[in-house]
């Protein structure tokens, strides 16, 4: 059934009672619709265009990025909605990132094997997947990446590639230097999130999202190359939870995990009040898809660093909008679960955390530590770094953070199973 607004664009009621099906309104009419005058409801109408107008201007005033032309920037603002956009844009910012100033991107470093594909899980959808194998040893373990609300399996976590005169030079990422230490580490973006298939920053359910990253990681763990290794998880922010979860719903199928200011509970202060949450909660029912919940910028947030925060921008790819509705109910749903069973974490785990976190709240990490029944577990904080530790930190810092992790790793993997 159309609503009074809408139905009143087709159909006017004329003062003798007849109908007209004009485009406007007869002039010096009064016409009331379900007890609404009709200039009121024309005066609703207006503004939902201006507002729809006020929309369209701003995003015509997105802020230029700097090295990068009308051309690319028209591919930056356009809609990421479905993965054939974002998969163009990737392409298309390839060179760009050559010129991005930060440690995950400028260090040369020969001697890897990296591998990228899309595959198609048992649910119809194509995932993007990618690896990273040391080119001559054996790796010591395995490592799974569990990526977080606002990254992907690429950017930051890849570093960078360049075909130069038929040389490779490889530009160390997250992957690659924990790779360069001896590891094999795979990662894939969710479905809706990167490079894989799926509505932008849409989970459905956080439970089908973890099942998809357990299909997708259990069919490497079988492969006889890989079979005999010991295997990690590592989450990044939400990638965290879905860490977690993948442990509570396999409690014996890893070996350890590391957890980066994982996503435990979110931070009250990025959490809207009890009141808006309500109403959120009601509207999710209705308009599951739509990008309405209010939040803080996450960059401005997750990152120390002026510099580095600004580079987030090259990033195109990453979901940078509101969150839907539905995502924000399945994530806060999520958190609220793995608070209750911190008490069922059983393997051995490296949680690390920022003191001056406000997107993730460190004292959860505190009380994962304390409470999880796994007799191995070490925690770290680290004093007045924020969200994104390995890659909103000064350089001093992000060296330090990434020395813990394979100080951990090179314990962990060669302990005997």
């Amino acid at each position: 059934m159309l609503s009074p607004i809408r139905k009143i664009n087709k159909i006017f009621l004329n003062s003798n009672g007849s109908h007209s099906h004009e485009a406007s309104p007869p002039s010096g009419i009064e016409c009331v619709w379900n007890g609404v005058e009709l200039k009121e409801v024309i005066g609703i109408q207006r503004k939902r265009k201006k507002r729809k107008e006020d929309k369209l201007l701003f995003c015509s005033m997105k802020q230029q990025l700097p090295g990068v032309d009308a051309k690319l920037q028209k591919i930056a603002d356009s809609n990421m909605d479905e993965a054939p956009a974002r998969r163009r844009a990737r392409e298309a910012f390839k060179d760009i990132q050559l010129n991005i100033d930060h440690i995950l991107f400028k260090t040369p470093c020969d001697g890897l094997k990296m591998k990228e594909s899309y595959e198609v899980n048992s649910r119809g959808i194509e995932i993007f997947c990618k690896s990273w194998l040391p080119e001559v040893s054996r790796p010591k373990a395995t490592v799974f990446f569990c990526h977080g609300y606002g990254d992907t399996c690429t950017f930051f976590f890849e570093g960078m590639f360049l075909q130069l005169k038929c040389v490779m030079k490889l530009f160390s990422g997250i992957a690659r230097k924990i790779a360069l230490a001896g590891y094999g580490v795979f990662a894939m973006d969710y479905p809706g999130f990167g490079l894989s298939q799926g509505l932008h920053g849409y989970i459905p359910s956080f439970d089908g999202l973890v099942d998809d990253v357990i299909e997708h990681y259990s069919k490497i763990k079988e492969n006889p190359e890989f079979h005999s290794l010991r295997t990690f998880i590592f989450g990044q922010s939400m990638g965290g939870a879905v860490a977690l979860k993948m442990h509570l719903k396999q409690p014996k199928a890893w070996d350890g995990a590391v957890l980066v200011a994982p996503m435990c509970k979110i931070a009250d202060d990025m959490v809207p009040s009890k009141l808006v949450t309500q109403m959120l909660i009601a509207m999710a029912n209705v308009f599951p898809k739509r990008k309405l919940v209010p939040q803080k910028d996450l960059a401005e947030a997750a990152f120390r660093e002026l510099k580095k925060k600004e580079q987030t921008a090259y990033n195109v790819i990453a979901y940078k909008d509101k969150p839907r509705l539905w995502t924000a109910l399945e994530m806060l749903r999520t958190t609220q679960e793995i608070d209750d069973r911190l008490e069922e974490v059983s393997l051995p785990i490296l949680i690390l955390h920022g003191e001056n976190d406000t997107v993730t709240d460190p004292s959860v990490s505190k009380a994962l530590f304390e409470k999880a029944k796994s007799s191995d577990k070490t925690l770290k904080l680290y004093k007045d770094a924020y969200h994104s530790l390995l890659e909103g930190e000064p350089d001093e810092l992000i060296n330090q953070v990434f020395g813990d992790i394979i100080s951990w790793l090179d314990d962990h993997s060669s302990k005997c199973t």
